[in-house]
């Protein structure tokens, strides 16, 4: 059950803090010999080397990226930026099983106006570079068939105007809390910041306004829903975002 904060102090302390666009209200062997014509022995078949295929990785992870992801995720969504200082990006999302990574659907999405960080503050208009786990949820309309823990309420209001002067309406209607900065398995209006303050924090998924954000990943509202309704608490899911050279590490 997610834990709740008080809803006023929720909607003062997100309009602050959020890293959100505007901010909130509230992954040929050689034949064997030929017998001679005498012989009665069957042929043996050819032998050939049999090599066992590598699992399918994520396409676009280096090394340093693949070994953050946890051992348990069986669900991984990319977050691909076209560049360091890009604010459009790329999301695909992945399933693992026997034979490795597969890919499912890709969708264009927004990131920070000022493209990405690996080490993001608050206010720095960049998303954050990292693997971060996806455990909760929320939103201004109610839950769509998400299994992840949903905040359903009116603290996921966005007023006001982008970066690109579109409306920030409806921004919020359905958001997964990305676990950069914020503690599991609470509401994403929750404004706890395990590493500070001054690090940032409300970095979420949520419903494109058209524009860049302050520091979310922003895709369509019915990607948002299948999403959310793709994601699997029992599969683990997590993130994986970055710019492409910063994940090709």
């Amino acid at each position: 059950m997610l834990k709740h904060r008080p809803r006023a102090a929720l909607l003062a302390a997100s309009l602050f803090l959020t890293g959100c666009g505007g901010g909130a209200v509230a992954s040929p062997g050689h034949p064997s010999a030929a017998p001679s014509h005498t012989s009665t022995t069957t042929p043996t078949p050819s032998s050939k080397t049999s090599v066992e295929a590598a699992p399918l990785q994520p396409r676009g992870l280096g090394p340093k990226t693949l070994a953050r992801i946890p051992s348990d995720a069986r669900q991984l969504v990319v977050v691909t930026g076209r560049g360091k200082n890009s604010p459009l990006s790329t999301v695909v999302l992945y399933e693992r099983n026997e034979t490795g990574w597969q890919a499912g659907a890709t969708w264009p999405a927004h990131n920070a106006l000022k493209g990405w960080s690996d080490h993001h503050m608050g206010g720095d208009l960049r998303s954050p570079i990292g693997v971060f786990g996806l455990t909760d949820a929320g939103g201004l309309l109610r839950n769509p068939g998400t299994k992840l823990p949903y905040d359903h309420g009116y603290g996921f209001t966005s007023p006001g105007t982008g970066f690109e002067g579109e409306s920030l309406a409806g921004s919020f209607d359905y958001v997964v809390a990305i676990n950069y900065n914020r503690q599991p398995g609470t509401t994403p209006l929750d404004w706890t910041r395990p590493l500070g303050q001054a690090r940032g924090g409300g970095i979420w998924f949520h419903v494109d306004h058209g524009g860049p954000t302050h520091g979310c990943v922003s895709i369509a509202e019915t990607h948002m829903k299948e999403l959310l309704r793709t994601l699997d608490p029992a599969r683990h899911p997590v993130v994986a975002m970055g710019d492409s050279a910063s994940l090709a590490r």
